[in-house]
């Protein structure tokens, strides 16, 4: 029996794009398997085929050093730390040579807030890799990382992103939304980039013709309506970079918090009903992302092949190397391509292998 409104559930499987205060209502009474039957029937009518995509990429974290001092992060380390690093050049060519070796096509490549690096190290660093590996997709570096470097070399942040892009920064990747409300941003990160900073990084980005990824962290101090706020900004935001039919996001991935030598071990951490409950609501109020990606990183891979039932069209990365939430404590799976398809297939879908831009690869 349905708990949820009847002309709502009319609403969403007619293909109507619902309301702030529709998702806030789904989130706070619907129950489990509605939502997730709602939000499976609105994946499939985007991916009537049932496939379900995964990327060979690697984590590159070229430095732990961070003047952010978010309290959800075990990762960062002050300039004077005897455990404080910036990877030698050689060392992250000879990581991302790993990652050609695994037939991976993505470098994933974040680092903190460090004010010893300029932009000169990041376009040194870009073109090295471009130059010796021109065929990996350079996904990195966060919003946060944008306007920190702007903000050291007195630049625009879309100024910054236009040099870094054509040192070979292809893409950018959706770290340091957490959520975007400034309410909660002042109580976790106040050190970083405000709500309307990340979202014009990422449309600055859109408007130089770049394509970028959406996420969110949640399950820490958040409430419903924070979630949906978020969800609210990302939404816009895609509409409008899909008018200007320039850049875009290619995908929206939520993720838990995981707790582990954090300064929020204190709150309780989302149990996987909330988490699919939230992948869910996702699935079904934004209407024009394509791509929805399951977490197994904090979810496990026993949780991340069920999500692909609630609203996710791909289970993420194989995620070669992974050093920021593993740094909590939490054991971080590195699968190998021929296993995460193998997962996919037991989950009852067709596994393909993607790119950055969510071009197929590879099918098994």
């Amino acid at each position: 029996m349905y708990t949820v409104k009847s002309d709502l559930v009319a609403d969403i499987l007619d293909g109507k794009r619902i309301s702030e205060e529709d998702a806030l209502y789904l989130l706070k009474e619907g129950d489990l398997l509605t939502l997730g039957r709602l939000a499976d029937f609105r994946r499939k009518q985007k991916h009537p085929d049932d496939i379900v995509t995964f990327v060979v990429d690697r984590n590159v974290n070229y430095t732990n050093v961070c003047v952010a001092g978010c309290k959800f992060c075990a990762f960062q380390e002050k300039r004077n730390s005897p455990n404080a690093y910036v990877l030698d050049f050689t060392e992250i060519y000879k990581k991302i040579q790993e990652l050609v070796e695994w037939g991976g096509t993505t470098l994933l490549m974040q680092g903190g807030l460090n004010p010893d690096l300029r932009l000169d190290f990041y376009v040194s660093l870009l073109k090295g890799i471009k130059e010796r590996f021109p065929d990996i997709q350079v996904h990195s570096l966060s919003a946060a990382e944008i306007l920190y470097i702007a903000k050291l070399e007195k630049m625009e942040t879309k100024e910054v992103l236009k040099v870094l892009k054509d040192a070979g920064l292809d893409s950018l990747p959706g770290g340091g939304a957490e959520i975007l409300s400034d309410e909660i941003r002042k109580q976790i990160s106040y050190g970083k980039v405000s709500k309307d900073q990340w979202l014009q990084v990422h449309r600055e980005a859109h408007e130089l013709g770049m394509t970028t990824t959406a996420t969110m962290m949640f399950g820490h101090i958040e409430k419903p309506e924070h979630i949906v706020e978020h969800l609210s900004h990302i939404r816009k935001l895609q509409e409008e970079s899909l008018k200007e039919r320039k850049g875009y996001f290619t995908a929206f991935i939520p993720w838990t918090f995981q707790k582990g030598g954090t300064q929020l071990d204190h709150v309780e951490t989302a149990t996987t009903v909330w988490y699919l409950k939230v992948l869910s609501v996702s699935r079904i109020f934004l209407d024009n992302f394509d791509n929805i990606q399951a977490s197994h990183v904090t979810q496990t891979m026993k949780v991340g092949p069920v999500a692909l039932h609630f609203g996710a069209n791909d289970l993420g990365s194989t995620m070669i190397e992974e050093n920021v939430v593993a740094s909590t404590g939490w054991k971080v799976s590195a699968p190998r391509p021929e296993k995460m398809a193998q997962i996919i297939k037991k989950a009852g879908f067709k596994p393909a292998q993607r790119d950055t831009y969510y071009n197929i690869i590879r099918y098994y």
